[in-house]
């Protein structure tokens, strides 16, 4: 753990390199992107899931018994809406055991800080393990919102996987206080005079399902 509270793991494998820089391509459309989305939300989410508690069970084959293991306790997914959207299915196919619960928030254009507008979850989740899924780790302030509605539910066990992230973002959580395993496909070079990432792939949200205009 580094400091005590944030474990960072920034994925270098090949394939994640390769489908991320497509996927940063502005020429990428909006029916590639969600492919590229998926593709590396899956490699991404066996990295998170490497730690995960199993328990030995014993299985018939058609040739004979076999000892192998189960997921002990399946996570909860909690995307971030509405990007994290973009990474729920290949999560869920990914960990098919998997439950889901949902966290809205919007940014403020003019703040930059998150409006909170949808929380559905689980009333408890002491000892349960969460995965929080976000393609965009920026000034981590919707990050730390969702981590502080989880912390108010009992949420002890958090993994956070996102496709990219600023340097700004992986310091703020460091300073948030939570203990958290942070998944990472892509460490930019920081933020712009709007709190964008650097160089980055643009919104998430609009490259995934269009400009919100409401």
């Amino acid at each position: 753990m580094d400091d005590g509270s944030l474990d960072l793991t920034l994925v270098t494998h090949p394939v994640v390199r390769t489908r991320l820089t497509a996927l940063r391509d502005a020429r990428t459309s909006s029916v590639q992107f969600r492919d590229l989305l998926t593709q590396l939300t899956g490699m991404l989410m066996y990295e998170a899931m490497a730690s995960q508690a199993v328990t030995a069970v014993t299985v018939q084959t058609p040739v004979g018994p076999c000892d192998g293991v189960q997921m002990t306790q399946p996570p909860l997914l909690v995307p971030v809406l509405r990007a994290g959207l973009g990474m729920l299915d290949a999560a869920m196919t990914a960990v098919p055991e998997a439950q889901v619960g949902f966290v809205g928030v919007a940014r403020d254009e003019e703040t930059a800080r998150p409006q909170e507008y949808l929380v559905s979850l689980p009333a408890d989740l002491r000892d349960r393990p969460v995965v929080v899924l976000d393609p965009m780790l920026a000034t981590a302030g919707s990050m730390i919102h969702t981590l502080d509605v989880l912390a108010r539910h009992g949420a002890t066990d958090v993994t956070a996987v996102c496709v990219i992230g600023a340097p700004e973002g992986v310091a703020a959580l460091r300073e948030s206080g939570h203990r958290l395993r942070l998944v990472l496909g892509g460490l930019d070079e920081g933020l712009n005079e709007d709190a964008y990432i650097v160089p980055g792939l643009g919104d998430a949200g609009d490259r995934l399902y269009g400009p919100r205009n409401f």
